[in-house]
């Protein structure tokens, strides 16, 4: 669905989908808990919908309206969720690791039972900061889990040829690490309850590699055809596709028959219809009430900006 109301231009500025990959944030959901805390980028959507967020919230985020998990002001990159324990949906590659980061110390530095889930690309696997966090985490035994979501191409391009060490699981020594199957829920969500129950123990950061894959390009604007071909992309969903390899487990086990699963299908396909035409109604933020929201924390009522007039009602008193 927010493949469709991005192409009819119902979605403003980037979208990134993650069709192909929903082993991961399901694997993950299903190997933590509501208690620890989830940090990730901008491919967010499956993410949110995990940790709680309802489909009308993250799809009124997806158009702009006020009702949306960030009241209409993050859009399809930016979403969070305090009480849901979701920290986003970021948009700077790798800056939200060092976030995650901080997040795990806090849980240490409260002697909590928790830890902090930190997904992150392999693109963003070489960038500095991920480094810098990572030493921190190891120096002070961080409950962190640095999760490393690889879908073999960054922006568009292999890490055969953006790396010298393709094996992401290694990329933090000393922190250890170990690689998992990320087209396969239950390998996914069996590797995360074993790098929870590390970090619970106070053995420090843990650094985990799921191979993935991703069906669309690295956004809307990638078609995704210039680094790989769409016969690659046909073959992955035919053999490795994460919701056919469960459904396969369902019918093989008799759980259900295919009667039931396509019940299913139909039902949740009329709700995300339902949830998204209801967003599509939603009210718009107020530019004047709504503008200085959550932007500034306690406002200087003689504050000046070179060049800019602005009426002083905009900004919320300070508390």
């Amino acid at each position: 669905m927010c493949d469709v109301i991005y192409k009819k231009k119902e979605v403003r500025g980037f979208c990134h989908l993650m069709d192909g990959q929903e082993a991961v944030s399901v694997g993950i959901e299903a190997g933590i808990t509501k208690e620890d805390h989830l940090i990730t980028a901008y491919r967010c959507h499956g993410t949110v919908i995990g940790r709680g967020v309802s489909v009308f919230e993250l799809m009124s985020e997806m158009m702009g309206r006020s009702t949306g998990i960030s009241k209409g002001k993050g859009g399809s990159m930016h979403m969070t969720s305090k009480k849901n324990r979701f920290y986003g949906g970021n948009g700077i590659v790798g800056a939200h690791v060092p976030v995650g980061t901080g997040i795990a110390f806090g849980i240490k530095y409260e002697k909590k039972k928790e830890v902090s889930i930190i997904m992150y690309g392999d693109g963003a696997a070489n960038q500095g900061q991920v480094f810098e966090a990572a030493n921190m985490a190891m120096l002070w035994k961080l409950p962190a889990v640095y999760l490393c979501e690889n879908n073999l191409f960054a922006m568009g391009t292999s890490t055969t040829r953006s790396t010298p060490n393709t094996k992401y699981y290694t990329k933090l020594t000393p922190i250890p690490g170990f690689k998992c199957n990320g087209m396969n829920l239950f390998a996914v969500r069996e590797a995360v309850k074993f790098a929870r129950e590390w970090c619970l123990a106070d053995k420090g950061p843990i650094c985990l590699e799921v191979e993935t894959y991703r069906y669309h390009g690295h956004s809307m604007s990638d078609s995704g055809e210039t680094y790989r071909t769409r016969e690659d992309v046909k073959k992955i969903r035919k053999e490795k596709d994460p919701i056919e390899a469960v459904k396969h487990i369902i019918l093989n086990n008799k759980v259900a028959e295919e009667s039931e699963l396509k019940d299913i299908e139909k039902e949740i396909r009329k709700y995300i219809e339902e949830e998204t035409d209801k967003a599509r109604e939603a009210a718009w933020p107020d530019a004047k009430k709504d503008l200085m929201t959550n932007v500034l924390g306690t406002p200087d009522p003689q504050a000046f900006i070179r060049g800019v007039e602005y009426d002083q009602s905009y900004f919320p008193k300070s508390s």
